[in-house]
């Protein structure tokens, strides 16, 4: 007897799809709230993650916008990836800075969705990210 799988509930999805990401589990990426279309990520600076002027990485506030890009994205329930991404960075940021990336998703009406997301500490904007995601039809199952 074949068993089904059943779709997953769109809330879960990102965090089923961080328990599956070293990566955004190294950098310490915390889920701030998440529901369909919308997901709000942040994370702390840490000493490992600045470059030789002692400022963070450029990488990391982009990892954070685009971790944050991608979980919104397949909170509708079918697999997307990032097709081009770019940012913008304002600030420059510091060891024990937090950080927070928002991504909300507006429409969904085609196989393409685009978004920008500000990566802000506390109210201040310190980065532009946007991004131009693929939806594919397979479908995120428990």
């Amino acid at each position: 007897m074949e068993s089904k799988r059943k779709p997953i509930t769109p809330n879960l999805i990102p965090k089923k799809m961080l328990s599956l990401d070293p990566f955004s589990t190294w950098l310490g990426i915390e889920i701030l709230e998440c529901v369909i279309g919308r997901c709000k990520v942040g994370l702390t600076v840490k000493k490992d993650m600045l470059n030789s002027m002692g400022k963070a990485h450029g990488g990391i506030s982009y990892s954070l916008a685009d971790t944050a890009f991608g979980f919104a994205a397949n909170t509708h329930g079918k697999y997307a990836v990032s097709i081009e991404t770019s940012i913008n960075h304002i600030e420059a940021l510091e060891e024990g800075d937090f950080i927070v990336a928002e991504s909300v998703i507006e429409k969904v009406k085609n196989k393409l969705g685009f978004n920008i997301i500000e990566v802000k500490r506390g109210d201040e904007l310190i980065a532009l990210f946007k991004g131009v995601v693929y939806r594919t039809q397979k479908e995120w199952e428990e």
